[in-house]
This record gives C-alpha cells, sequence and structure tokens, in this order.
C-alpha cells in the first residue's frame, strides 16, 4: 500500500475514461483517501462514491481561485490533511494558430495553466505547515514536440508553460519539504480522444510509437502513484514521460 495514510486531492476526476478517474482508482487501491474535484459536483459525488464511503467529491472551478481556497477548506476540515495534489484538469482545442481567437486562448490558458496556479495556491500553505507534500502537474508531449495531435499551438503553450511553472516552484517549495513534479503523456485513449481516432489515424499514429500502442489512462496514472509516493521522496522538478516512447529526448 503505496500511500496508506495519506490524503490526495485530483482534479479533473468525474469523466469515466480519464486519466484522473483513472489516477484516483489507482490511489484509492494504494490506501489513499481521496478528494476529487470537478465542474460539475454531481458527477464529482458520484465518482467519489464509486471507490468508496471514506472518499469525497467536490464542486471546483480550478480557474477561479475563490474556489480553489474554497475546496482546498472543506477537504482540510474533512480530511484532516492533504499530502498530494494532482492538478489534472485540463481541456483542448483542435485549431491552428491563426485560428486561435482572444477567448480561445483565454479558455485553453485559464484551465491548463492558470488552474495549476490557483490550486496550487490553495493547498501549498497547508502542506507547508504539515511538514510537506507531493504536486503532481499534467503537461504533455505536446508541449515537448511542438504541437500535438488534438491540441492547437495554444494548448501546447499552456502545457510548457505547466512544465516552467511546476519547476519554478519545485526549487521555491523543495525547502518546505514539498515536491513539484510533471508527467507528460503521450496520446492517450480517453474520453477526450476515444472518439476522434478512426482506424486508419491510430494505425499511423502507433507507426511512430516504439512500444507500438496507444496509452491508456492507468499508464499515466502509474506516474502518478510513483510521483506521490515516498518512493519518488527524492524527486523534484522532475519530468516524466508516459509516451510509449513517441519522443525520446537526445
Amino acid at each position: 500500500m503505496l500511500l496508506k495514510g495519506k490524503a490526495a486531492v485530483i482534479s479533473g476526476a468525474a469523466s469515466p475514461r480519464g486519466i484522473g478517474r483513472s489516477t484516483a482508482t489507482l490511489m484509492a487501491e494504494q490506501g489513499a483517501r481521496i478528494a476529487i474535484l470537478d465542474l460539475d459536483e454531481g458527477q464529482a459525488r458520484d465518482a467519489a462514491a464509486s471507490l468508496g464511503p471514506e472518499h469525497i467529491g467536490l464542486a471546483c472551478n480550478v480557474a477561479d481561485l475563490d474556489a480553489c481556497k474554497k475546496a482546498a477548506a472543506e477537504v482540510t476540515e474533512v480530511f484532516g490533511k492533504v499530502d498530494v495534489l494532482c492538478n489534472i484538469a485540463g481541456i483542448t482545442q483542435p485549431v491552428k494558430t491563426l485560428d486561435i481567437g482572444p477567448a480561445d486562448w483565454d479558455r485553453i490558458l485559464d484551465v491548463n495553466l492558470r488552474g495549476v496556479l490557483y490550486l496550487s495556491q490553495a493547498f501549498i500553505p497547508h502542506m507547508r505547515e504539515n511538514g510537506g507534500g507531493s504536486i503532481i502537474c499534467m503537461s504533455s508531449v505536446s508541449a515537448q514536440r511542438g504541437g500535438g495531435i488534438f491540441g492547437g499551438p495554444h494548448y501546447s503553450a499552456a502545457k510548457a508553460g505547466v512544465l516552467g511553472l511546476a519547476k519554478a516552484m519545485a526549487r521555491e517549495f523543495g525547502p518546505d519539504g514539498i515536491r513539484i513534479n510533471c508527467v507528460t503523456p503521450g496520446l492517450i485513449q480517453t474520453d477526450i480522444t476515444g472518439d476522434k481516432l478512426t482506424d486508419a489515424m491510430r494505425a499511423d499514429i502507433i507507426k511512430g510509437i516504439p512500444l507500438s500502442r496507444l496509452g491508456d489512462a492507468r499508464d499515466v496514472a502509474g506516474a502518478y502513484l510513483f510521483l506521490a509516493s515516498d518512493l519518488a521522496s527524492y524527486i523534484t522538478g522532475a519530468v516524466i514521460d508516459v509516451n510509449g516512447g513517441m519522443l525520446i529526448h537526445g
């Protein structure tokens, strides 16, 4: 039980086939009490209930600082402490550079990047008071390779921003015992991607993946579990690729 006695907060974990839900399930299996944060309170509660009675689901708009602080207060009141924060909530939009409007830019950056900042701001003071914790942030291979398959350039920019933000926070809060790392998934089969891939597209994409398959949500959840656990106690400011070899750094 890698997370026995620990409490974990996971944003964007209500979707049945998403990375957040898979991460919540895996961490619960490993002994953690889970707080699921999602825009839809009903879905968040249902998702938490599916894990067991000791878990909770709360409404939270990660792009609203007051909402993040309210959620942090509610979680700490119920659990008494928070050991792990998983910043997973995100959205994407498949448009080209010249088609990105101001509202598109704001929406993608708000959820994917501002949300990481706001949730971190909400939980870091509590972690600091309690001697440390682990924050894991969701970036993407699209931030590393210069664009993705389903995300536009503004999505890549937001996810690259997550890398910079997480590394800077890791340096700032390391002395407080707070580890902050990133996970960069490749193409993962979730509700977002599932209905957009044709058989021909899937076959073409797999040609460029050395492990010869698309990723599953649980593949990414495993990286989150590792970084949340004491197995990663000397790891901070790191980026873990979960892409099957789609991008191999030189």
